[in-house]
Formats: C-alpha cells, sequence, structure tokens
C-alpha cells in the first residue's frame, strides 16, 4: 500500500498493512535525528522516509501582507500580533508568548486591533504541495484552528480567557468573532484551491488538565461547540474527515464530538485522567478514530530503549484490533527525549504495527 490507502484506511476503521505512523517533534530532537541519520539539517523529508511517515502537513499558507504590529527587541511578532521571547532550558529552547498585549483590552481597543486580511496569504503553493505529497496523507490545517483557549492566551493571558469565555465579557467575544472570522475565510480559500487533493482536515482546542476538564460541558456547549461546528461543517463541505487535537482530559467532551461529525482524535494524552488507551479504545473506539496516545513524557523522555519500545507495542496491542488508530506522538517530541530512545519508538512501530492478512 501507499501511505495515502494506508492511512485512509486505518482512519475508517479498516485494516490496512501496517498501522500509519505520524511525527510531531520540537526543533532540538529534530536536529538531533537527522545528524542521527546523516541527513542535512534542513532535509525534513529525508527524516520522513527514514522513520517511515505516511502524513505530510500543509499546516498553514503564508502570509505576504503588510506588517501590521511594530518590532521589538528580542521579539518574534507576527501578524496577529501574538509576541514571542526565547526562553533556555537543559535540553534547549523554545519561543514562548509574551507580553500579552491584550490583557486590558475595551471594545475600543479590539475595534481597532489590526487582524490580516485573507487576501493577504499566498494560496499559490497549496496545489504544488498537494501534488508533491500525492501518495501520502495530506493534512491541511493545525491545532490552532479555532484554538480559542490557547491561541487567545497568547494575547489576553490564560486567566482573562478563562473568565471572558465564562462570562460572555464583550470585548473578549468582539475579538474573538472577528479573528475567527478570518481564520474561516482563508481556510475556505485554501480547501478551494486544494479541491480533492487533501484527505483530512486538522483543528483543535485544548480542553483539558492532567487532571480533569478545563472547562464544564455546558460552558462547552455554549461557548466553544457553535464556533467549532463552523469549521467542521466546512470541512464537510470538501467531504473531508475531520481530525481534532486536544491536550489534557478530554474524553468528557468525545460523545459531543462525534454528535458533530469529528472523525479523529488526536493527542490522546496517557497520563490524564479518562485518556488511558484501553478505555478509549473499548468506550469510543467503534465510533472515532485515534492518533496518538505515544506518550511524550514517559519512557521516551525519562525510560530506556527497551522501555520505550514496551510501551509502543502496549499501546498497539491495544489501539491496532478493527483498524482505527494512527501511531504518533501524543504531542511534539520534546529535546529532553534520548535520540536513541526516539529511534526506537519508530522501530517498534516498524516492528509490532504490521497487521496479519493470513
Amino acid at each position: 500500500m501507499d501511505s495515502k490507502e494506508r492511512a485512509m484506511l486505518a482512519l475508517t476503521h479498516q485494516i490496512p498493512d501496517r498501522v500509519p505512523v505520524d511525527y510531531l517533534y520540537n526543533s532540538g530532537i529534530d536536529l538531533r535525528l537527522k545528524n542521527h541519520f546523516g541527513l542535512r539539517p534542513e532535509d525534513d523529508e529525508g527524516l520522513r522516509l527514514k522513520l517511515g511517515v505516511d502524513f505530510r502537513n500543509l499546516g498553514g499558507v503564508p502570509y505576504v501582507g503588510p506588517k501590521l504590529h511594530g518590532d521589538l527587541p528580542g521579539r518574534i511578532i507576527d501578524e496577529w500580533g501574538i509576541h514571542r521571547r526565547w526562553v533556555e532550558h537543559g535540553s534547549g529552547g523554545y519561543w514562548d508568548y509574551c507580553d500579552f498585549v491584550l490583557k486590558d483590552a475595551t471594545l475600543d481597543t479590539i475595534a481597532a486591533w489590526p487582524l490580516p486580511s485573507p487576501d493577504d496569504y499566498d494560496y499559490s503553493g497549496v496545489d504544488a504541495f498537494c501534488d508533491q505529497y500525492s501518495r501520502y496523507c495530506i493534512v491541511a490545517g493545525n491545532a490552532g484552528i479555532p484554538d480559542i483557549i490557547n491561541a487567545s492566551g497568547m494575547v489576553w493571558t490564560m486567566e482573562k480567557v478563562l473568565i471572558a469565555v465564562a462570562t460572555d465579557e464583550p470585548a473578549f467575544v468582539t475579538y474573538l468573532d472577528r479573528k475567527l472570522a478570518v481564520l474561516f475565510e482563508i481556510w475556505s480559500r485554501t480547501l478551494e484551491k486544494a479541491r480533492g487533493k487533501i484527505d483530512l482536515f486538522y483543528m483543535g482546542e485544548d480542553l483539558g488538565t492532567q487532571i480533569g476538564p478545563m472547562i464544564s460541558l455546558k460552558l462547552f456547549r455554549r461557548c466553544f461547540r457553535p464556533r467549532i461546528q463552523t469549521f467542521v461543517d466546512l470541512a464537510k463541505n470538501y467531504h473531508l474527515p475531520v481530525m481534532f487535537h486536544s491536550c489534557g482530559s478530554s474524553s468528557w467532551a468525545f460523545e459531543d464530538f462525534i454528535d458533530m461529525g469529528i472523525n479523529v482524535m488526536d493527542t490522546l494524552q496517557p497520563e490524564a485522567k479518562a485518556m488511558d488507551a484501553s478505555y478509549l479504545k473499548s468506550t469510543f473506539g467503534s465510533r472515532l478514530a485515534f492518533h496518538g496516545c505515544i506518550s511524550t513524557a514517559g519512557p521516551l523522555a525519562f525510560g530506556s530503549v527497551g522501555d520505550t519500545m514496551t510501551h509502543a507495542r502496549q499501546v498497539l496491542e491495544i489501539m491496532m484490533p478493527g483498524g482505527g488508530y494512527a501511531f504518533s506522538p501524543s504531542h511534539q517530541i520534546q529535546d529532553n527525549s534520548p535520540t536513541e530512545n526516539v529511534v526506537a519508538l519508530y522501530e517498534a512501530a516498524a516492528r509490532y504495527g504490521v497487521y496479519s492478512h493470513s
């Protein structure tokens, strides 16, 4: 089978030749893996071939419009006005969110706040990307659609976002719906440009902590579900299955997701409450497919090669029966993960993820 056929069979609860495989990463481990395989730092495709990855992600289209927000020393500032600064840690570093420029925003502030125009994105490369990777499962989108909590928290602060969604704070609601209207149009144009060449639409909203829900089901249904549904319906207009990302304990919302037309759940942090692979497979496995469930905070980061392979094999034994599973880390592989463990993880997928068709 080619990768497209393999992934689409698995995600529609059919049996492929082997479990399809995906790769999520931070920059540090990505570079170390390329060094391990003797690849150039820019050879992303070479690394995916080495790891046996079946998905190729058209994460978005580039912004080519005017600069909407001023520069600041030591900051990266994007077209949405999100500020990032470099934060070092023991294994490398990352660009973390900072400044939170709308934390004191009023309705007047929001009315004047610059947002990008859908006209200022370059859609010309969509066709070429899809044609280049036509043998793979092409995923359009990212976990930032609509991402009400996280993405808004990057400019409002997380605390203010959680209060605002609970109270329908007017300035926040105005900002949110302005932003989502732009995102909707960007992705409408992207899917139209790629009509017939995309296999899976990807979106997300982090709804859980490690110990339980971040918001109530009542609040989810009032504030989040209608806005998420708009993007699900967009994908369905193009006859696309939808994969939805949610970190933390999120299975409390899965019945709603199923009702909304979501087909695949992504992330599946096994350490979080009610996110154990056995529970997810037995409770939702006939109605949802799964992408993830390989812990990035367990043996992969802190165990041995043997521990990593055992964890991978256990997840595969639970998730493989009946199809409906794609092998993937539960989130980006962090820079503190030993290179040999990550290599072993993908060796385990190749060794233990094969279906018997005898």
